[in-house]
Order: C-alpha cells, then sequence, then structure tokens
C-alpha cells in the first residue's frame, strides 16, 4: 500500500498539531485520563451506536474535546493526503461554502496541504449546526495560522437535510462547494438494501451541491471509505453528471461508473508520517490505525473541467495491490473502457500508487480477468 508521501513542510504542520489542540484547547488535570474513554464513546457513536446519537452530539463538551483531540487531527491528515492530489484551482476572492464544516475541517486543511494560497484573500462560509463545533474552529484555525491568514471566514449556523435537499439561508454563488464527512450522518438512518433510498438521498445532495455553486465551480464530496459511501458517491455523480457537473477526479471519463453495482471506488493510504502523540492517543483508546482510507468525488462545470480528449487513455488506480498467478501482481484502475485490472511485477505495482493516473497498455486481444471481468492491461 503507497504512504501518504506527504511534503516536509506539511509533515512537520501535521506533527505540531497535538500540541496545538493540546495548547488551544486544554483539558483540565481531572478530566484528562476520561480523554481515551471519551474517544471510545464518540466513535462508537460514529459507527455502530449511530441510533444512540443525537443531533447535537459535538454541543457535549467532553464529546468535543474528544473530537477536537482525536477526530480533528486525524481528519486533517487525511484530507491533507487528497487536497495536494487534486486539479483544484482557486484565485484571489474566489468564494468557498462549506457545509456540515464542523470545526473547520476544511479550510484548516486547506491551508496546511496548499501553501501556494496562503496569502491569497478567498472567502470561506463554513456551515454547521453545532455553533460550539464552529466556535472551535474559529479558534483553531486562528492558531494554526497565528492570526495572519488574509482569508475571510464567515460562520454560519445550519441545519442540512438531505430529505428537502435545501438550506434555509441564501448562500452566496461559491467557486468551491464542499461536503466533508457530512452526507454518511444522513444517509445512514437508511437500511442497507434500500438502494432507491440512497440514490434519492445523492439526487438531494446533488441539487443542494449544485444550487450552492456557481456557473464555473468545484464541487467536493469526501465520504469514509466503506462500500456504503462508495455507493453513494457513485450515485452522487451520477446526479450531478445530470445537472452538467462532470466528474474531475478521481474518475477520468464521464461514462456511467463501472463499479456502481459490483464494487466501490476508494483510496487507501500507509501513514508512517503519523504524529507519535496521536498513535499513543489511538492505542489508549484501543481504535489503533494503521491506514487512512476514503472515497471523494471532486465535479465541476464549465471552464473548471478539462477537455475530455485529454484524459480518455488513462487509469486511474482504485485499489491495493495484491498477488496473481506467475508471479504478477496488479491493482484495480478504472477508466474510459471500464473496470481495469492493471498487471506487472511486484516492485512496480507497489510502486504505483493508489491515486495514480496511469496509461495501461491493453492486449490485442482485449483479454479479460475471469474473477472480475475487468480487461487486462499492463502499466506503461
Amino acid at each position: 500500500m503507497p504512504s501518504s508521501a506527504l511534503p516536509p513542510e506539511i509533515c512537520s504542520i501535521l506533527d505540531s498539531l497535538p500540541s496545538l489542540i493540546k495548547k488551544t484547547f486544554p483539558i483540565p488535570g481531572r478530566f484528562r485520563s476520561a480523554l481515551p474513554r471519551d474517544i471510545a464513546e464518540l466513535s462508537r457513536l460514529l459507527t455502530n451506536g449511530r441510533g444512540d446519537r443525537t443531533l447535537s452530539y459535538l454541543g457535549r463538551p467532553n464529546l468535543l474535546s474528544a473530537y477536537l483531540h482525536y477526530f480533528l487531527p486525524w481528519n486533517l491528515y487525511r484530507l491533507c493526503i487528497l487536497i495536494p492530489r487534486l486539479d483544484l484551482t482557486l484565485s484571489p476572492q474566489d468564494t468557498i461554502t462549506d457545509i456540515g464544516c464542523g470545526p473547520l475541517t476544511f479550510a484548516s486543511a486547506l491551508w496546511i496541504a496548499r501553501p501556494d494560497l496562503r496569502n491569497i484573500p478567498l472567502e470561506f462560509t463554513c456551515a454547521d449546526r453545532s455553533s460550539p463545533a464552529l466556535e472551535a474552529g474559529v479558534k483553531f484555525f486562528t492558531a494554526l495560522c497565528e492570526g495572519k491568514s488574509p482569508w475571510n471566514i464567515r460562520t454560519v449556523r445550519e441545519e442540512i437535510d438531505l430529505r428537502q435537499a435545501n438550506i434555509t439561508r441564501k448562500f452566496k454563488p461559491a467557486s468551491l462547494v464542499c461536503a466533508v464527512n457530512v452526507f454518511n450522518e444522513m444517509y445512514e438512518t437508511l437500511s442497507h438494501n434500500n438502494t432507491d433510498g440512497l440514490r434519492r438521498m445523492a439526487a438531494n445532495a446533488a441539487r443542494l451541491l449544485s444550487g450552492l455553486s456557481s456557473d464555473n465551480s468545484f464541487i467536493l464530496t469526501v465520504e469514509p471509505g466503506v462500500p456504503r459511501s462508495g455507493n453513494f458517491i457513485s450515485f452522487l455523480r451520477e446526479s450531478l453528471l445530470e445537472l452538467d457537473c462532470p466528474p474531475v477526479s478521481p474518475c477520468p471519463h464521464a461514462l456511467p461508473c463501472p463499479l456502481a453495482k459490483k464494487r466501490w471506488c476508494h483510496f487507501a493510504f500507509e501513514t508512517p508520517e503519523t504524529p507519535k502523540e496521536l498513535i499513543r492517543l489511538s492505542a489508549a483508546a484501543g481504535l489503533p490505525k494503521e491506514r487512512l482510507v476514503f472515497s471523494f468525488l471532486l465535479a465541476g462545470a464549465g471552464k473548471k473541467v478539462p477537455p475530455a480528449k485529454t484524459k480518455e487513455e488513462k487509469t486511474r488506480v482504485i485499489s491495493d495491490a495484491f498477488p496473481l498467478p506467475d508471479n504478477c501482481y496488479g491493482r484495480y484502475g478504472c477508466g474510459s473502457r471500464g473496470l481495469v485490472l492493471l498487471t506487472g511485477d511486484k516492485n512496480r505495482m507497489e510502486r504505483t500508487a493508489s491515486l495514480s493516473l496511469v496509461t495501461p497498455i491493453f492486449a490485442a486481444d482485449k483479454q479479460r480477468d475471469k474473477k472480475s471481468g475487468a480487461l487486462i492491461a499492463e502499466v506503461q
């Protein structure tokens, strides 16, 4: 599995996050020993204990503290792996609308992962239903940039409901609309066999996101790297296409998703640069992490979308490396011809990182893998 391979400057900032969070959100000594237990409880509420979670769970001081000290740095780490790999251009005075922003996670990750944007004036509207999370986010972002950022960040308390596909406030059309780890908290209420319900929620999400965007914009959604989220992302992609918002990444094409029925698109990275303090806290909470996994979709409209001809013969690597017969290794990829089984020797396939765009060499007889039905190709 590939390393996140982050630049030294980004690694340095991520390594300093636990101490910055401790300094910004100090925990009184008598409550410090309860932090691992609170982290474990919040993890339960976000996974198999979702039925016990209230909408205002981040309004509880102990759970907000657990989120800030544990989930915030991990989510920043995940986004800092993704953001530099996105063909995401922003110009001075561009507007970014972040729905379900929590403690300004995306804005903070963008500041860490894109040094080229730190001195460019940008306008952020960060909306979330939790006022304590918004307040904590402003405090953290100010500490992160030492109060010297030219970014103008406006926070708005707003409820988001995918059953209605709308929000109550009027927002300025944005150059970038993002929703990070938001929609899974809504479609988790559906039974796992309710495919039609998931598709309807994805269609509502597409209308909501496109309605907040300008005519020349990006739309970014990031979700957990699990099958349910991958299915949602596939349906969201389909609905955005119908609204003339074609995919920019990870898809190297705008054809129907070849993974919609049997697989899910997700990306996994090792985490060798994880701060030691965060590893210690993970172990204390009984939540060790060896890799970060996510699903995402970057869509666009107008001139933001590269011409299709520039990506027709490219394939996006979407799986870990795995052994094949005859001492070969493979990775699955997605391209304009559908699902592709990329093959090569072990060293080459291990160097071909998840999320990479590669040029496949297809056999003249168009052989297909018997197990998956994927076209077989070598990596150029």
